[in-house]
């Protein structure tokens, strides 16, 4: 791993503690359901306030000649009036709406403007195809912690997006006419699932995507992501039947199509991890992204919580084009909860000092990914002292949990919380929890890493910086050796070596100190 990259991140933190505080409002007219999000930008990061969510389903208003009816237009505009009543007070310039699929594919959807102007004082915006891939992009982009080549893929009620970029920068982004409400009501208009009516969807959305596959597959990717609704359903679903890593793959795929294949009805379906309101949705859904696996030879992908929405969200302030989003989301908890710098600073070097000499990674290909986590965990450790000094780490893991954390999926942001919740006083293996993606032993060596970097630099400002520390490890045992009469100049540190001695004794755990 190249440790100086990793050190200019954990000093990159800004040190301006900018308290500007603006409120904004992101709203996301799909084809399913209406969405919105209410978030406030402190210190350069967003902090979520609320999430709404109401299932519309515009497209099944939207008949073969493009007209959208009365009642569709009628659940979307009371939807728009719930949403005004929670936008009182708010400044135009700081609520973004847009409108996707049906309300662009509608040839009278200035009707469905008219009446919404009537209840909903904010201007709409209707995006073209291309515009809702750019801002899909932005939205996976701004959360999800992949970084290189990415392939990002959007089921949504009428529109399916799909984007090549690197990094914040979209290559190709095409959107094409099939969703999952559009392909429910065209394909099994009565809630009756036939293999000869899902057969009769792959085709069709096979022969919308075609043209796009060699050169899709000419760009390549390093990573695939998906999000919305209908990938987000399936990761549930493989996450509750088959792996909780959630990870989609062809074969996967192909399990869950036997499976929904055995029901008669979108009402019979039950299916662990797939929710009610989903049901009706669920398969034409899983016809479209089983194309799209075949059709581009996709391997495996992940769900990102990052969609259209998040993408308006981010457009809203040009200041989020930040190309490391960890270090964004650092930055702003390090200014909301006043972390002492340079002691986040003096623990983060001890961290790369120690880290670059271990090498006992049992699932190597993680490995610099827990690294820098590693790194993260010793930057925002003390989150918690905001609450108060006793139970320090309690608070700190508490805040990491449950944040919203840009830049961190899940798992990740799960080890971050472990890591802060371990990095003091006596604990046991069996608290540490399982994880999908890292293994026990390496999770354990993760904490140990942070531990004894917290340790070495507990007398923060007066703390003497040891030049020179030699870590050797194996399965269990590992050593210390420190320049000589270091430990000598530094009887505090000794004391709390030996404690730490101990408290790894108990667990089966050895430290030699030399």
């Amino acid at each position: 791993m190249n440790y100086e990259n990793l050190m200019k991140k954990a000093t990159a933190l800004s040190l301006e503690n900018d308290r500007h505080i603006r409120e904004i409002a992101a709203i996301d007219l799909g084809s399913n359901s209406f969405h919105m999000i209410i978030a406030r930008i402190v210190n350069g990061s967003i902090q979520i306030l609320s999430r709404l969510k109401q299932k519309v389903q515009l497209a099944k208003g939207l008949d073969k000649n493009g007209i959208l009816d009365q009642e569709a237009i009628t659940r979307g505009v009371n939807c728009l009036a719930l949403f005004g009543e929670r936008l009182q007070g708010f400044k135009p310039e700081n609520v973004n709406v847009v409108g996707t699929y049906t309300l662009r594919s509608a040839v009278n959807n200035d009707e469905f403007l008219r009446q919404a102007k009537a209840v909903f004082p904010y201007p709409i915006n209707i995006i073209s195809g291309e515009t809702e891939a750019h801002m899909i992009y932005a939205g996976v982009s701004h959360i999800q912690p992949e970084s290189g080549r990415k392939f990002v893929i959007d089921i949504g009620g009428g529109s399916t997006e799909m984007i090549i970029g690197d990094n914040f920068t979209p290559i190709i982004a095409r959107s094409r006419d099939m969703g999952c409400v559009s392909f429910a009501k065209h394909f099994f208009p009565k809630g009756e699932i036939t293999p000869e009516a899902f057969e009769r969807a792959r085709r069709t959305a096979l022969a919308r995507i075609a043209d796009l596959a060699e050169c899709y597959q000419a760009l390549g990717w390093q990573h695939v992501l998906g999000s919305s609704g209908t990938i987000k359903t399936v990761h549930q679903v493989i996450a509750a039947n088959l792996d909780p890593d959630g990870v989609i793959t062809a074969g996967r795929l192909d399990f869950l199509i036997e499976r929904v294949l055995k029901f008669e009805r979108f009402d019979e379906l039950k299916i662990a991890g797939l929710n009610d309101e989903r049901a009706d949705v669920f398969v034409p859904g899983l016809a479209i992204l089983s194309t799209i696996f075949d059709t581009f030879n996709i391997v495996q992908m992940r769900y990102s919580d990052g969609a259209l929405r998040e993408g308006v969200m981010y457009g809203l302030d040009q200041n989020f084009q930040v190309m490391n989003i960890r270090q964004r989301t650092a930055e702003g908890l390090a200014g909301q909860f006043n972390i002492d710098r340079l002691q986040a600073e003096r623990v983060s070097k001890s961290v790369v000092q120690l880290a670059q000499q271990f090498h006992e990674w049992q699932a190597s290909e993680f490995a610099d990914e827990m690294q820098e986590i590693i790194l993260w965990a010793a930057l925002l450790h003390e989150v918690g002292i905001v609450i108060n000094h006793k139970n320090m780490h309690r608070h700190s893991a508490y805040i990491l949990a449950n944040m919203e954390l840009p830049g961190f999926d899940r798992e990740q942001q799960r080890l971050l919380a472990t890591l802060v919740r371990h990095q003091q006083n006596a604990f046991h293996s069996d608290e540490i929890g399982q994880f999908a993606r890292y293994t026990p032993l390496d999770v354990l060596s993760a904490i140990r890493l942070l531990r004894l970097a917290i340790l070495l630099n507990k007398s923060r400002q007066a703390t003497e910086t040891a030049e020179k520390i030699s870590l050797k490890t194996d399965r269990t045992l590992w050593q210390l050796e420190f320049e000589p009469a270091y430990l000598t100049r530094n009887p505090l540190v000794r004391q709390d070596l030996k404690l730490e001695q101990k408290n790894l004794i108990e667990i089966g755990l050895e430290l030699n100190v030399q």
